[in-house]
């Protein structure tokens, strides 16, 4: 049987998914040798490290899952995967555990191929092929350009354009787009307080305040001179189209400034003006989808799940704003899009059903659009909220939590959290440059790997190339632990763009700092003085090359910085 398997496993690729491939064509093989029913295994077999080192470095409950439906004890059938995976040149040993639990230890040249799969992949180390030839529209922040991103927005921006690299990442092609709100209520208020501002008068009720007001529309005046001599529609006209256009650069500038830059810009006044709107109206009357009552046009949205109908067309014949969102969707598809994700804050909840429904209406399928919902973020300094904002008056701003922090830690502080859940930002914490501020924690242990690597070169130290290294001889527990770690980077990517949740990359590179300096504490790297380099130190500083891409890797996921000194 081992000649049958010998296939399945080289040295070279020893990556967690490798081994839940080995374990299942060694299942495949064991129970078709029986006369066994292969159908019972799993298309993935889940591969995991012990929570206890000890237990070995990877497990797997493969045995208790298909023992009893294969006709066989679990802990017999384990026994039998345990003998016939021990037979392979990358597994040093296996032990079966409990009622079927299979432990296993890798062979020292197989931790050492880990090492070497990363410094061969370099700035591709991790990625996967998922979602290769897939076509994402990604749609995220898209504030009403009716004032500065407030911390919500922030938040998108920096969980969506990770979420955008992780994707990538796994080889979708992704558009990031925003949705320009140029249209509606919230424009003319936006309009009415710039016009007030403008003549000296307090903001209209239900309008804006805030600094950024009375700059905008300072600008207004002085970009176009003439403008409060203006017949009344032509001053608003103006102020709409000069007003507007100054918050939405404001608006762009902050995000380029983050880091978070946009391939389109999509303006929801285009759908009304270009027709879009009653065109795809007409076809869902044609269709059915609508129905007349009460004076006003109504989406079935009940009938694809949705808790209620939905007006479309409302009575005074104006549409309502689920008219442009089905527009849009329509034409996202039309654009090739094969999967539209949108991302909004916690007060659209409705979205989900109401957009799905919306495909379902169109004859496409609801599955091509998935909403995440995100929570809201509060600041905290001295263990009491911060909310107000020089600027703008009532909220915080991207401005503000980047003027306390930073962009980095900003963004990784951010994207650290599952968006499913509320955030509190403590300022002082993230402020610090100590091993409690997560990201310091994570940019210095890349900083420090970059000075191991200087030091060594200014020692005289040629860490050559890693196919010289005899990476067969990092076999210290430590060593062990940090290249399991580094080999978890492709499951960690893929399961984050599979959920759509960045947060795994940042809690995974934490993950990866603590191993490395748990590593760098227990085996001495660079030797003291004139002490003759060893083929073990060449090993250990491949290894940190290693360990150093990898956090390199992942920070570049999260569009956060990996300085070389700090």
């Amino acid at each position: 049987m081992a000649e049958q398997r010998g296939h399945f496993l080289r040295l070279h690729k020893v990556t967690p998914a490798a081994l839940a491939e080995l374990v299942r064509n060694t299942a495949t093989a064991v129970l078709d040798a029986r006369g066994l029913d292969t159908s019972v295994l799993p298309d993935s077999v889940t591969v995991e490290r012990p929570r206890n080192p000890e237990h070995g470095d990877y497990a797997t409950n493969l045995a208790m899952q298909v023992g009893k439906k294969a006709g066989v004890s679990p802990r017999e059938l384990a026994g039998w995967l345990a003998e016939a995976l021990a037979s392979e040149e990358a597994i040093a040993s296996v032990d079966v555990a409990g009622p079927g639990f299979l432990n296993l230890r890798l062979a020292a040249d197989a931790q050492g191929a880990i090492v070497r799969e990363v410094l061969d992949n370099t700035a591709t180390f991790g990625h996967g092929e998922l979602y290769r030839g897939r076509r994402v529209n990604l749609e995220f922040v898209s504030a009403n350009p009716t004032g500065p991103i407030h911390l919500g927005g922030t938040r998108w921006a920096a969980v969506g354009d990770a979420l955008g690299r992780v994707l990538s990442a796994q080889g979708a092609e992704v558009t990031r787009e925003y949705y320009f709100n140029d249209a509606g209520s919230q424009i003319d208020r936006f309009v009415d307080s710039l016009i007030a501002s403008a003549k000296g008068a307090p903001a209209p009720e239900g309008g804006y305040g805030g600094a950024y007001i009375d700059e905008i529309a300072s600008e207004v005046v002085r970009s176009e001179p003439r403008v409060m001599g203006l017949p009344e529609d032509e001053l608003r006209e103006t102020f709409r189209r000069t007003g507007v256009g100054l918050m939405f650069t404001e608006i762009k500038r902050s995000l380029h400034e983050f880091g978070t830059d946009f391939d389109v810009f999509f303006h929801e006044d285009s759908l009304h003006t270009s027709g879009a709107v009653t065109r795809e109206v007409e076809r869902l009357k044609e269709s059915g989808s609508l129905y007349f009552a009460d004076g006003a046009w109504w989406l079935r949205s009940t009938d694809h799940g949705d808790d209620k109908d939905r007006v479309v067309i409302k009575n005074d014949g104006a549409p309502a704003y689920i008219a442009g969102d089905i527009a849009y969707l329509r034409d996202k598809r039309e654009r090739g899009f094969d999967l539209c994700l949108y991302m909004l804050g916690a007060d659209h909840h409705g979205y989900v059903a109401r957009l799905k429904a919306a495909a379902a209406a169109m004859n496409d399928d609801p599955d091509v659009v998935e909403v995440l919902i995100g929570q809201m973020v509060n600041l905290v300094s001295d263990g009491e909220p911060v909310r107000m904002s020089k600027r703008a008056g009532t909220v915080v701003t991207m401005e503000d939590l980047v003027g306390a922090v930073g962009v980095d830690a900003a963004r990784y502080t951010l994207i650290r959290s599952s968006v499913d859940s509320p955030v509190d930002i403590d300022l002082d914490l993230i402020s610090k440059r100590t091993n409690e501020n997560p990201v310091f924690y994570v940019q210095y242990a890349h900083a420090r790997l970059s000075s191991l690597q200087r030091n060594a070169v200014s020692l005289g130290i040629r860490r050559g190339t890693v196919a010289e290294a005899d990476l067969s001889l990092l076999n210290h527990e430590k060593e062990g632990e940090l290249i399991r770690t580094l080999g978890e980077f492709p499951r960690v990517l893929h399961s984050a763009a599979e959920l759509r949740e960045p947060h795994r990359v940042a809690r995974y590179l934490e993950e990866v700092a603590g191993s490395y300096h748990r590593f760098y504490d227990a085996c001495r790297v660079l030797q003291p003085g004139d002490d003759q380099v060893t083929p073990l130190t060449v090993a250990r500083l491949q290894l940190c090359e290693a360990a150093r891409q990898v956090l390199a890797n992942g920070l570049e996921v999260l569009g956060v910085s990996a300085p070389e000194q700090m």
